[in-house]
């Protein structure tokens, strides 16, 4: 870094980034020990990534009903990752899914329904959740998730 604090070059940079910037979140976070790690695809995939701030307090005992429910999750192949955030916003857990497109993603979940168990893994993590967003991304050319 003390290379850079001193290089009018990345001063430079860093200003003309600053015009561009609304605003900035940083996040460290550590994988959950009962999901597949992220390996590459092929595709093409579009990508959810799920975001939950949990309520304070309450991230063991969402990462016990989620060790369960990700189970009902996996039949297709869907379940990228999930992670829980060490330093930044703490209490916030990504979870990251792959599916074929809209309607894939539409039939993936809704048939999570008819399985036995779902219904009350969800019914047991609502309350624990603050607040929930999801958002849809689609991979550049060089990701390895395509």
């Amino acid at each position: 870094m003390s290379t850079f604090v001193h290089s009018k070059e990345f001063a430079e940079f860093r200003k003309a980034r600053s015009n561009m910037l609304l605003s900035r979140k940083n996040q460290l976070l550590l994988e959950f020990s009962f999901w597949n790690e992220p390996v590459p695809r092929s595709g093409p995939n579009i990508y959810e990534l799920r975001s939950y701030q949990l309520r304070p307090g309450t991230m063991i005992e969402w990462g016990n009903y989620w060790a369960r429910a990700i189970r009902f999750r996996q039949d297709s192949n869907e379940a990228v990752g999930g992670f829980f955030s060490q330093i930044g916003q703490l209490y916030m857990v990504h979870h990251l899914w792959a599916y074929k497109d809209l309607q894939t993603r539409e039939d993936i979940r809704n048939a999570a329904w008819h399985k036995h168990g779902w219904e009350e893994l969800v019914y047991y993590t609502v309350p624990l959740i603050q607040e929930m967003e999801s958002r849809i991304m689609i991979p550049q050319k060089t990701s390895p998730l395509q």
